[in-house]
């Protein structure tokens, strides 16, 4: 049973969180909105198709919902179908590699932050597809959505792409039984030295 002064606890913890993710993304969003012209045009002139690439992805208690991404791949990535991204994947552009290193293609995610759908910290949301698969493979894995997806997450800065879902998995819920104010900070400073090392990207 959970105890009332860790319920009263958690639920001041959601509402500052939700404060300083509408704060976090109004502070941000001129910057990105600049970010994201000079991207369009580098997007465009590099290969044909639209700017930017939506995806459904799973969200909190498996509300599905649409992620905004700048495209950083050929328009034909997925006509094999569905597939993570590999190392050195030639399916992504020589402007797409830039952007996945830097985490600019993931600022149109301030629209979905400011929506409500996803949060600044919190798991990675999986498309529907690779969240059956791998709750199959690892009961358990769909815990994640219990909280609200992140922007970025203590998964992505303990390795992004590089570590297993199984990891990857534990790391998140890691993150959900632990989550804090504290645990955010940490979080989003490690984001930022992830940004400028590239590490974990694909």
């Amino acid at each position: 049973m959970i105890q009332p002064n860790y319920k009263q606890q958690l639920n001041i913890f959601i509402f500052l969180k939700r404060i300083i993710d509408i704060s976090f993304a109004v502070f941000c969003l001129p910057f990105a909105i600049l970010l994201i012209g000079i991207f369009s045009i580098l997007i465009k002139l590099e290969s044909p198709g639209p700017l930017f690439y939506i995806q459904e992805r799973v969200g909190q208690y498996g509300r599905y919902f649409k992620v905004y991404k700048l495209r950083s791949m050929f328009i034909d990535a997925e006509k094999d179908g569905p597939k993570w991204a590999l190392e050195k994947d030639p399916r992504v552009t020589k402007v797409g590699r830039f952007m996945r290193r830097t985490k600019i293609d993931e600022l149109p995610q301030f629209i979905n932050i400011l929506r409500g759908e996803m949060s600044l910290i919190g798991p990675r949301p999986e498309r529907p597809i690779f969240t059956a698969e791998f709750e199959e493979k690892y009961p358990g894995f769909t815990k994640r959505l219990l909280v609200k997806p992140g922007l970025t997450g203590l998964a992505q800065v303990s390795g992004g792409y590089n570590i297993s879902p199984k990891v990857k998995l534990n790391l998140d819920l890691y993150y959900i039984e632990k989550m804090g104010i504290k645990l955010d900070m940490q979080i989003l400073f490690k984001t930022i030295k992830v940004v400028c090392s590239g590490y974990g990207s694909r």
